[in-house]
């Protein structure tokens, strides 16, 4: 049997996302918060791409900003665009502090409002800690979503905590994958695109974001096909700065296969 796809939302900067986030159909997006409430621009364009039918899941604001905006504006923000999830505070590779800021958040978020979605980052400084930090949130009511970060550094191969296709296999390999939530993958890892031809065998795995056919192409990198993936030191995506035009194609050509490994049908309107 065929595997199915995972769907692939583009990090792009503001500017280019006509060029390279827009999705023929439309499917799903990550969305930063902090920018949804200052950049009309970009909170124009995800709403229309909320009523073209995608599915906008609001991210937090920890990665970029260092720390999670309110659940006031968690919410703001969703409801300027549309969205349907919001992925909940979280605290890198510490699970009893992310499960702190989770409860917290989701018992703010909904005395505001039951519309969405929550999605929880699990986080965890060993392997029973991440055990006991999935436990937690499965056995938890609000969570409506789980989503794994990426694998940023080399690790040992067996560890839960630090290799995300590890995690995968020993979740579905032990029966724990709960039919109730939505399951995503957060960033392209140490592996790239690579990870996902391994990841799409989970047809539980909703998505995956990620910045990096973007950045890459547009400081003149091209993502092959079948590797190898090998990302040199990188700008954020906010410093990455005017994109000449000559590299959009290559961009796009980046996109493309990273959604082809994902098993992807989902294209840029202009290209579709």
């Amino acid at each position: 049997m065929k595997a199915k796809g995972i769907d692939v939302s583009v990090i792009a900067p503001s500017d280019y996302l006509d060029d390279f986030v827009a999705q023929a159909p439309a499917r799903v997006h990550h969305v930063a918060a902090q920018r949804v409430l200052t950049d009309s621009a970009y909170r124009t364009f995800f709403r229309r791409e909320a009523q073209r039918g995608a599915d906008i899941i609001v991210d937090n604001g920890v990665f970029d900003l260092g720390y999670a905006l309110p659940a006031t504006q968690l919410v703001a923000a969703a409801r300027a665009v549309e969205a349907r999830e919001i992925i909940l505070p979280d605290v890198m590779r510490d699970g009893p502090a992310t499960i702190k800021a989770c409860d917290e958040a989701a018992w703010e978020i909904r005395d505001l409002s039951d519309e969405f979605r929550l999605c929880v980052v699990l986080h965890a400084a060993d392997d029973q800690e991440w055990l006991r930090c999935y436990d937690h949130f499965v056995s938890s009511d609000y969570v409506g979503a789980i989503a794994l970060p990426a694998s940023r550094r080399p690790a040992p191969e067996d560890q839960l905590c630090r290799t995300r296709w590890t995690a995968t296999r020993y979740l579905a390999d032990h029966g724990m994958v709960e039919k109730r939530i939505v399951y995503r993958l957060l960033g392209l890892g140490r592996t790239g695109h690579l990870e996902l031809l391994e990841q799409r065998e989970h047809e539980w795995i909703a998505s995956v974001d990620g910045a990096a056919p973007v950045i890459l192409g547009a400081m003149g990198i091209a993502m092959l096909s079948d590797g190898p993936y090998e990302k040199p030191p990188t700008p954020r995506i906010e410093n990455l700065g005017p994109i000449p035009e000559e590299r959009f194609d290559l961009i796009r050509r980046n996109i493309a296969v990273v959604r082809e490994a994902a098993g992807s049908s989902v294209r840029i309107p202009e290209a579709a």
